[in-house]
């Protein structure tokens, strides 16, 4: 009579704990499915705005973030970068030095800097021929060979020169310049990254 009890106690036993298991077993295989159809918090950055801080970037440094799966540059420029940009357009070095080729750029950054603050250059970091990533080359002279170089973007892939607000050169396989994304001033020292300040709500 006790072995009966005993044995019908551990069939019941074994049964919640089979069921308590499987339960277990089946919310574990559903969480990746259920994940898979959430936006990852990679994913939400890629294609939503992101926020910098370039409080702490010094002149003539550059910053890289990403942004869409693409290297954005923030660039802050000193007075000397400034007044190259004003020298290379003078030296008629550049295919598209007033920006008419209005793809490239939001209509607020359709200027001399190709900015919304003349101190921050902000581009994707990508050439406009076959999408390689330049190098910064900040320096007068820096690009061997090139004696009127006066600081900019060099890519060694194919040569393509850009100037210090993204400029194409002339003579050179990009067609147009580098491409300034949407973005807005949060503060004096925060770039809110993807939104264009004259579609944004206030």
């Amino acid at each position: 009579m006790q072995t009966d009890q005993i044995d019908r106690r551990r069939r019941r036993i074994l049964t919640w704990a089979t069921a308590l298991l499987g339960s277990v077993g089946a919310v574990l295989a559903a969480i990746p499915f259920v994940a898979s159809m959430l936006p990852s918090a990679r994913a939400k950055a890629r294609g939503g705005p992101i926020e910098i801080d370039i409080g702490r970037l010094a002149p003539g440094e550059q910053l890289t973030v990403e942004w869409r799966g693409q290297p954005v540059w923030l660039l802050r420029r000193t007075t000397e970068m400034l007044e190259s940009l004003r020298r290379t357009a003078l030296l008629e070095l550049l295919r598209d030095p007033d920006s008419l080729v209005t793809t490239q750029q939001p209509r607020y950054a359709a200027n001399d800097n190709r900015s919304l603050e003349p101190e921050y250059f902000v581009a994707i970091g990508l050439c406009t021929h076959l999408g390689c990533v330049p190098l910064f080359e900040p320096n007068p002279g820096q690009v061997a060979g090139d004696e009127q170089w006066l600081g900019g973007y060099f890519c060694p892939c194919h040569g393509s020169k850009f100037d210090l607000a993204g400029r194409v050169f002339n003579g050179v396989p990009a067609p147009t310049n580098l491409v300034v994304p949407p973005h807005r001033y949060l503060s004096a020292t925060v770039i809110q990254l993807g939104v264009d300040p004259e579609n944004a709500a206030t």
